[in-house]
């Protein structure tokens, strides 16, 4: 009988994303240390508070600088939604999309709760606004992957066990699991704590691995979503894909990739 594992792709079985919120200027100099060590991040934003805080970056920069990366929302005020009437709660999503769809050019699915604020009723609200995953704070010290998205908690803050994650992340090294590292933070803090260093040095040891999948939050979501969709036979013989993205098993411990749409023998 054929032993048969979702994998990330090319047969990957570890993925690195990262989230950074508020858009404030340091950005810039992250977003240049992550492009140059090939790392993906998102990036949550708040479209209403660009043009009123000179420390954040403007709207009009946001194409050019986040350009390979993802951008989410961080609704349009930054409110404690759970004290907030779950209409307005709907409309600080909604329209934070909005505007940053008309800069980004396309669909805004994520969502970074702001002051780490949620409610059960707010985690139920978000499909319906076209939500489809939330961060939420804190530090899970673990790589495991989410069993709810929508309260998806990071392994960790930067300033919480970064480095000694990251070596514990590398140093895993069974395939047979699925694992997952997602670092969380504000770039300014950075800035305020002095400590530029720690994120070059971790970008520096955890890139170029050759087993860990470097991906956006929204690209993690979509892929192991879609993984979920593989129909088999019966016998395992075959597999298709009804979905457009190519998808990746492995068999027997071998690499196999599923075309969207395509019927493979196995």
């Amino acid at each position: 009988m054929k032993k048969i594992y979702t994998v990330f792709p090319y047969g990957k079985y570890k993925a690195l994303t990262l989230s950074y919120d508020d858009g404030r200027e340091e950005d810039r100099r992250l977003v240049s240390i992550f492009r140059k060590y090939g790392l993906k991040a998102t990036f949550n934003l708040n479209s209403g508070l660009a043009s009123e805080d000179p420390r954040r970056i403007r709207m009009d920069e946001w194409p050019e600088l986040y350009k390979g990366f993802e951008i989410a929302s961080h609704t349009v005020t930054h409110p404690t939604i759970s004290r907030c009437p779950l209409s307005v709660v709907a409309e600080e999503i909604l329209e934070d999309r909005k505007r940053l769809e008309m800069i980004t050019g396309y669909p805004v699915r994520g969502l970074a709760y702001p002051n780490g604020s949620y409610s059960k009723d707010i985690i139920s609200l978000l499909p319906a606004l076209g939500i489809s995953y939330a961060r939420i704070v804190g530090n899970s010290d673990d790589f495991s992957i989410p069993e709810n998205f929508l309260e998806w908690k990071a392994t960790c803050h930067h300033n919480h066990n970064l480095l000694e994650n990251a070596e514990a992340f590398i140093s895993f090294a069974k395939p047979q699991y699925l694992k997952l590292m997602y670092v969380w933070g504000h770039s300014y803090e950075f800035t305020d704590n002095g400590n530029w260093n720690l994120i070059e040095k971790f970008s520096e040891m955890i890139s170029g691995k050759d087993e860990i999948w470097y991906a956006t939050n929204i690209e993690i979501v979509d892929y192991l979503e879609a993984s979920k969709r593989l129909v088999f036979s019966a016998d395992r013989e075959m597999v298709y894909n009804p979905s457009a993205m190519t998808l990746w098993i492995t068999v027997d411990d071998d690499p196999v990739a599923i075309p969207g749409g395509a019927t493979v023998k196995l």
